[in-house]
């Protein structure tokens, strides 16, 4: 059957960013009664070649340049011996190590840190950040009440993961409550604690916000996967090492199919540039594959790359994230972190980042991020 053209992107100009932000290449699910003929023929067809067009520089990242905040070796052995013995620790939740791995490798350019009140209400309410950068998500970190009581701005936090490493220093600049209700509404559009991010929300983050700058010190310790875990500063060095210049980020967070690999090589074809397998194993919707069991996938897959992708035409790198399930939010935030990686097209699926209630509904529409 014919490819489908891309659905376009809304025309809310609110919605959407400044020109260089990436392409969504929105496709549908392919029904397997559409695709059987064309899957036999990829398979039937190993040398089937692709045309990845004319050579190109990397897309430019979010706010023009990544961000780097980890400290010189020096200054992080100064940060760990002489600075944060004197400082009061805080011990990482989970999604917190992702939130603070995103912050220190530049996924999350142009931010610096946790974020204060005023960029949080703008991204909350405008999904703008101060400098009229669009960023649909906002990135906190949450502490208790009794935490938060003595802590003033100036002051320093040393932030830790739960083997009491020290991860990064936070300068903090802000301390403040928000209406979670509000948040919920506004980021996820339901307050039904059925969804794994407002649960989060009203029942395990944090009543008080803490914003700062933060000086890194060591990304998290990851003990599988690791020669698949790349910066976006590594993966672009790598990437442009390979020769790549325009390709398309495909966002997982379940194991691939037959018509995952069609969709993926169709669009590939579309754009005339490679694919970008770039799946999440950060924190996923609760009963999803766990991570190692997927990536193991994906690597089976990958034995067939150059019958798959044509030669040289796929690459795979995992993504520390820890999904929020915001769906058309989380979509754009989505694109602008693999923009950061330095793609120019981006695949939003049917239900992107989408879930259901407890009563079996789905919170989004199944074209809402697409639209």
């Amino acid at each position: 059957s014919p490819t489908p053209p891309p659905i376009p992107l809304s025309p809310h100009a609110h919605l959407v960013p400044k020109p260089g932000v990436v392409t969504m290449v929105s496709k549908v699910c392919l029904v397997a009664m559409c695709v059987v003929a064309t899957l036999a023929f990829s398979a039937a067809n190993p040398n089937n070649e692709i045309d990845f067009g004319a050579a190109s520089a990397l897309n430019t990242p979010h706010g023009g340049s990544l961000v780097n905040i980890m400290a010189s070796p020096e200054r992080a052995e100064e940060l760990i011996k002489v600075v944060s013995p004197n400082l009061p620790n805080l011990i990482l939740t989970a999604r917190q190590l992702c939130d603070i791995e995103m912050l220190l490798n530049g996924g999350f350019s142009p931010l610096t840190g946790f974020m204060n009140q005023e960029t949080y209400n703008g991204v909350v309410n405008d999904m703008r950040l101060p400098s009229g950068l669009v960023w649909p998500m906002p990135i906190t970190l949450d502490v208790s009440a009794d935490f938060a009581a003595d802590k003033t701005v100036g002051q320093q936090i040393a932030l830790r993961d739960q083997f009491f490493n020290l991860i990064a220093v936070l300068t903090v600049n802000d301390v403040f409550t928000v209406d979670k209700a509000h948040e919920a509404q506004m980021v996820l559009r339901t307050t039904d604690d059925s969804h794994p991010a407002v649960n989060y929300l009203f029942h395990q983050a944090g009543d008080v916000y803490i914003g700062g700058s933060l000086e890194g010190v060591r990304l998290p310790q990851h003990f599988d996967f690791n020669d698949l875990r790349f910066t976006p500063a590594e993966a672009r060095a790598k990437f442009q090492e390979m020769g790549w210049g325009r390709f398309v980020a495909f966002q997982t967070r379940n194991p691939m199919h037959r018509a995952h690999i069609e969709l993926t090589r169709r669009a590939s074809k579309e754009i005339q540039g490679r694919v970008f397998i770039n799946p999440v194993v950060g924190m996923t919707k609760p009963g999803d594959v766990d991570y190692a069991t997927r990536v193991r996938c994906y690597q089976q897959i990958l034995k067939n790359a150059d019958r798959y992708y044509g030669k040289n035409g796929v690459f795979l790198g995992l993504l520390p994230l820890a999904m929020r399930m915001a769906g058309p939010r989380e979509a754009l935030w989505h694109s602008l972190i693999r923009k950061n990686y330095g793609a120019s097209h981006f695949v939003v699926g049917r239900d992107h980042a989408g879930c259901k209630s407890s009563s079996g509904d789905d919170f989004y529409g199944p074209y809402d991020a697409q639209e």
